[in-house]
């Protein structure tokens, strides 16, 4: 994973410009908000916003006053990598590192889990 992805927000961010397609950065920034149930600095989100813009991973445009942000192909083939890696790491398709793993049946089982578990698939971040 490339080091503009080590921050939770950062991914956050771009699942989010993922799903919707581009969005103004007050916006996003809302949309965050309300997902972390807290506010976000300006300063340090409109800085996240501007990294990912310089590492190629988000396109900015202007329209009218404001910003309109969207991911570039870098940036979705980014997320599309980190949502893999992630997805054999719930799924258990890991690898030999997940051997010292508990088998599924031992597994806490969670009250928050739909009947008959979160179903192999994992979210479907794009229509």
């Amino acid at each position: 994973m490339s080091k503009w992805f080590h921050s939770g927000r950062r991914r956050d961010l771009c699942a989010l410009l993922y799903d919707h397609g581009e969005l103004r950065a007050q916006s996003a920034k809302s949309r965050l908000e309300s997902h972390y149930d807290e506010r976000i600095n300006p300063g340090s989100f409109y800085g996240t916003l501007s990294a990912l813009v310089e590492s190629g991973h988000l396109h900015r445009r202007t329209e009218g006053i404001a910003d309109v942000y969207a991911l570039t192909e870098a940036g979705e083939a980014a997320l599309l990598d980190h949502y893999a890696w992630l997805g054999e790491r719930i799924d258990g398709a890991g690898g030999p590192e997940d051997d010292d793993r508990p088998e599924s049946d031992d597994r806490p089982e969670s009250d928050d889990q739909p009947e008959g578990g979160a179903g192999g698939d994992g979210p479907n971040l794009k229509d």
